[in-house]
């Protein structure tokens, strides 16, 4: 028999994409990425990083922590996100999301999952998301990939 290398799972890769799309932030306090694919894992659907609006100066506008102007990663995901509602998504997210911007994935419509890297200082939005029936797991132990 072949000795195959080990594969990673679909979940490790698109956390490790959304990792690597961070790297693009201007945020000056934390680096966010996003990606949303199909619940098969076949289709990235969007992706998105943390960071000001298209056009304008790659910085924070204000230096306040939590305040500094900047779009959040998710928000931006869903911006680029033009797949139809009914499509069923899954949303890989470095870190756990805000509490508005898991009202923006609520909104985006049938997410199934959301799957996150690092914890957020406020952990509100596991139990709104969860009040509507998106699952969220955070994904222990996966790392980069490359």
């Amino acid at each position: 028999s072949e000795n195959l290398k080990p594969r990673p799972s679909f979940e490790d890769i698109y956390l490790s994409l959304a990792r690597t799309l961070a790297s693009r932030s201007t945020c000056k306090r934390l680096a966010v990425g996003t990606v949303i694919t199909s619940t098969d894992y076949r289709k990235v659907l969007a992706v998105g990083y943390n960071g000001n609006a298209s056009g304008l100066p790659n910085s924070c506008d204000r230096d306040e922590p939590g305040n500094c102007g900047c779009l959040h990663s998710e928000e931006n995901a869903v911006i680029n996100c033009d797949s139809p509602r009914l499509v069923e998504k899954v949303v890989f997210v470095t870190h756990l999301p805000c509490v508005q911007c898991a009202k923006r994935l609520i909104n985006l419509g049938n997410v199934k999952q959301v799957f996150y890297g690092e914890d957020y200082r406020i952990r509100a939005s596991v139990e709104l998301l969860e009040s509507v029936g998106i699952q969220v797991k955070k994904l222990e132990g996966a790392h980069s990939l490359v």
